[in-house]
This record gives C-alpha cells, sequence and structure tokens, in this order.
C-alpha cells in the first residue's frame, strides 16, 4: 500500500494554531486563561461537530459528488453483504444494466466469500466500508480507526483479489484520527450527495423522492442492501426503490457507475 504524508486540512491547522496561542497566552498573561480555555472548548466542539457532518471537508478531503462534465451518478449501497438481500440486489442492477459501488463491512465480506466475489464478477466494485461497523468508530482513537481499515482492507483484498481504493465511514462519522491514517493508506474518504434514510423507513415512495428530489449528473446516492427496513409487504425498501431510482436516471439520460469509473481521469 502506497504511503502518503499527512497534509493536515486548513481547519486542523487553525485549531492547532489556537491551542498553541491559547497555551502562550495563559503562560505570557495569566488573566487570559478563562478566554483561553473558552476558545479550546469552542473548537473541540466545532472539531466535534464537523465529525458528525459526513458531508464536512473540514477534516480532510471528502468525496462529495463525481467530477462535473459527464452524464453519470453512482449508486452506493452499505453494510453488506446480506445473504438474503445483496443476490436480489444483484438480480435487479443485472436487469437494469447499472453499476454500483458496495461500501461493505469486511467481516461480512469473511462471512460471505462467494457472495462478495459474486459482486466483484457482476462487474462492481467492494470498498472498506470498516472491518466491524463499530457504532463508536467515530470515537476510536488513531490505532483503532487504523486497525479497523487495515483488518478490512486485507480481508476484502483476500477474499476479492483486490484491495478497496475507497472508505466510507460507519454512518458517515469520524473524527480528526481518520484522515492521517486515510493518507497512509491512500484511501479517499467518500460520502454521498443524497440518502434516502432506508435503514430507518419501509416507505418506498418515501425513499425514492429523497432520492431523486433535484437528482442530476455527479450526484453519488446511498442506499443499504444490510440493516435494510422492511415494507409493509416485508420486502426490504431497497428491492422496490432500487428499480425506480434506475429507471428514473436513465430517462435524465444518466448512467449508473461506480465510484472509481465516475472519479476516473
Amino acid at each position: 500500500m502506497q504511503k502518503h504524508k499527512w497534509q493536515p486540512s486548513g481547519f486542523i491547522k487553525a485549531s492547532a494554531v489556537l491551542h498553541v496561542g491559547a497555551a502562550a497566552s495563559a503562560i505570557a498573561w495569566p488573566n487570559t486563561l478563562g478566554l483561553g480555555v473558552a476558545s479550546i472548548v469552542a473548537n473541540h466542539v466545532a472539531l466535534t461537530a464537523a465529525g458528525l457532518w459526513p458531508r464536512s471537508a473540514l477534516l480532510g478531503p471528502n468525496v462529495l459528488r463525481l467530477p462535473e462534465g459527464r452524464p453519470e451518478v453512482a449508486l452506493t449501497i452499505d453494510d453488506g453483504p446480506d445473504a438474503e438481500v445483496t443476490p436480489r440486489v444483484l438480480d435487479v442492477l443485472a436487469e437494469y444494466g447499472a453499476k454500483a459501488t458496495f461500501f461493505c463491512i469486511a467481516a461480512k465480506v469473511a462471512a460471505q466469500p462467494a457472495l462478495a466475489r459474486r459482486i466483484v464478477e457482476a462487474g462492481h466494485d467492494i470498498e472498506n466500508h470498516s472491518m466491524q461497523h463499530r457504532h463508536y468508530f467515530s470515537v476510536l482513537g488513531m490505532r483503532g480507526i487504523r486497525k479497523e481499515l487495515e483488518q478490512a482492507q486485507q480481508t476484502i483484498a483476500d477474499v476479492t483479489g483486490r484491495a478497496p481504493r475507497y472508505f466510507r465511514a460507519p454512518a458517515g462519522l469520524r473524527n480528526p484520527f481518520l484522515d492521517p491514517v486515510l493518507q497512509s493508506m491512500d484511501l479517499q474518504l467518500v460520502s454521498w450527495t443524497r440518502r434516502g434514510f432506508d435503514t430507518r423507513t419501509g416507505d418506498a415512495d418515501l425513499v425514492t423522492a429523497r432520492l431523486l428530489k433535484n437528482a442530476r449528473a455527479g450526484d453519488i446516492l446511498l442506499l443499504h442492501d444490510g440493516n435494510a427496513a422492511r415494507g409493509k409487504d416485508g420486502q426490504p425498501v431497497i428491492l422496490d426503490v432500487l428499480p425506480r431510482v434506475i429507471t428514473a436516471m436513465k430517462q435524465q439520460q444518466l448512467q449508473c457507475v461506480t465510484i472509481e469509473q465516475g472519479l476516473r481521469v
């Protein structure tokens, strides 16, 4: 894996300067200690808020949409592979001639190796969505984040023969320790343009409307094959939504591609 020297974002640099400045000020002028502490607390609140905002680029580079100029959108499907849902998702994608990026939980890849290979053999990509999808991922230290990502990279590469090039944080949440790990592993963080919240609602009409509202070229759409909500008929909502979304994209003359295809130079 290629190693890169970490280049902190402007926001991180400013935060470091603020900390140093507050400490120096408190030493030189003790009566400013209260103001310095307040400034540092406010900065930590801002850092936390940036980590809780999946589309934020304040903590480091974040792919929010595909480049302009090509009639393409990216379908991204998270939290699988799921033994029940993923094969049916693959059938839909094949029927409609669409490609997708599966941000997979590596532990599930290890548990479903044949299904993971089927995803890749169908022309889709599997990318890194952490090893375990831990709910506390966003509060892990650098060592914990690196362990999650490195284990996932190795697991997915061993099963599929291809190491991921992109990463999506569990629930999109992260902290300042993530970006230096990503840069050292030559991974790019990928967010999304719009999401359907299809793990929370089984209403296919509502999920579809959220994904298609003002949809245009360059969008990155987020769906889930793992942890998918169920409709009134008990069917995973993605299976009702996906055909509608792909059809709507085709009506706009937009092609559904993988993240890697969409970011090609």
